[in-house]
């Protein structure tokens, strides 16, 4: 009996010793090594400074850059540390609600625009926090954003254009737009720009 739990007892530690320290430390390695950006989290840097994660997106409410999916994360959105999604279900009413208030917002700050909400601009996510949304998600708000910070509808197509994620392979999945990564690339080039010129519009 005593030998069984002696050996009962080493395999224990030779488990515990490579599967929670040996096995953690090699794929911690392997991703450092192979894959160092998504391993440290996907930072986005601007001018050496940290100012989000490309896999985590941001509250935008000014009208001059374009807005996230709505995120679900309660009490402050695209909590990363509290990663859910709504849990209402499609014949729940107060879902309807939810999506009826965020259309009725959205058509409010840009009655100019006649189509339909895009159906990523009024439901939130599983997971609460993601960063990206559909390429009708982006032009559907370029009017008010050209609108409210002065900037060429073309150039605004163009902007979203370039920050446009094609499908993985080119057929996997669908186009997809960052819109931190938008949204950085667009007061870089114009807000900055039209500050310094004394050019810009607040409202």
């Amino acid at each position: 009996m005593i030998k069984d739990i002696k050996t009962a007892l080493l395999l224990f530690l030779v488990l515990a010793v490579m599967t929670g320290l040996i096995y953690p430390m090699a794929m911690t390695g392997i991703g450092q090594i192979v894959f160092p950006h998504q391993a440290n989290g996907s930072l986005i840097r601007q001018h050496g400074r940290v100012v989000g994660s490309s896999l985590i997106g941001q509250h935008f409410r000014e009208a001059r850059y374009f807005w996230s999916r709505p995120s679900a994360t309660s009490p402050v959105p695209y909590n990363g540390a509290g990663s859910s999604a709504s849990s209402l279900g499609p014949n729940n009413p107060v879902l309807a609600q939810h999506v009826a208030a965020r259309i009725k917002a959205l058509k409010a700050a840009d009655p100019a625009e006649k189509g339909p909400v895009p159906v990523d601009l009024a439901t939130s996510s599983a997971s609460g926090l993601d960063p990206d949304i559909s390429v009708a998600a982006a032009l559907y708000q370029i009017s008010r954003i050209a609108q409210a910070g002065g900037i060429n509808t073309v150039t605004l197509r163009h902007l979203v254009q370039q920050n446009t994620t094609q499908p993985l392979l080119g057929f996997i999945g669908e186009p997809v737009v960052n819109v931190v990564k938008l949204n950085l690339a667009l007061h870089e080039r114009y807000v900055t720009a039209q500050v310094a010129t004394g050019s810009l519009t607040t409202r």
